[in-house]
């Protein structure tokens, strides 16, 4: 009964970083259990290594979040994918802290900006969660995001980003920005395509902006 309280609370509460709950305490530990190519696929395209998207948490983890992840790198940006194929999506997941899959650890090291986007539970409000310990970073994405007509929140405990050992955080200058996009936003950015290349942009925006200023 007291497990089950606590997760109620945290559904209310909006606080889990994903949709679901973690089973998985490792890449190694769910590897062991889990078939690639039949539970879960890694897509990976290395372009330039300085700027690096993810979607540690894509397929149906956290429905969207790939696409979403994609369509922020284009043709030129790095691009990392962890898909779960499974339709119970939360066994699939591996908290972003303890996210080790080596190609990602690979490409990750390589890179001094990382975006990583996750899913927020949110289906009621459209809005982003703009975290990560990258402070300039964020503000120029939050900004971007705004100028582009969608909503922006700070990060609540538990989507806050700024753990050290959060992938997004692993990069040359151990600081990077976590997206936390709401359900509902998802969901239009996902049967909108317009929409989904605007917030793109936007994102992109963000980064050359910050790039162009160092």
């Amino acid at each position: 009964m007291g497990g089950f309280s606590r997760r109620t609370s945290y559904f209310l509460c909006n606080s889990w970083s994903s949709e679901m709950t973690s089973s998985y305490q490792s890449f190694k530990d769910l590897a062991d259990r889990e078939v690639e190519g039949r539970d879960y696929w890694i897509r990976i395209k290395l372009r330039d290594p300085r700027v690096l998207i993810m979607a540690p948490h894509g397929g149906k983890i956290e429905p969207t979040t790939a696409e979403v992840a994609e369509a922020i790198a284009g043709m030129d940006y790095s691009f990392y994918s962890f898909e779960g194929l499974k339709a119970n999506g939360d066994m699939l997941h591996i908290e972003s802290h303890l996210f080790d899959e080596p190609r990602a650890l690979k490409a990750v090291e390589k890179a001094d900006v990382v975006v990583t986007v996750h899913g927020q539970i949110d289906q009621k409000d459209e809005f982003v969660m703009v975290g990560g310990l990258h402070e300039s970073l964020r503000s120029k994405i939050r900004e971007q995001l705004e100028a582009a007509g969608f909503k922006t929140r700070l990060p609540t405990e538990g989507l806050m980003g700024t753990d050290l050992m959060n992938i997004c955080n692993r990069g040359k200058s151990r600081q990077g920005v976590q997206l936390e996009i709401s359900r509902k936003t998802r969901d239009l950015l996902r049967t909108d395509k317009e929409q989904l290349q605007t917030f793109a942009n936007a994102v992109r925006k963000g980064i050359q902006h910050y790039s162009n200023r160092r």
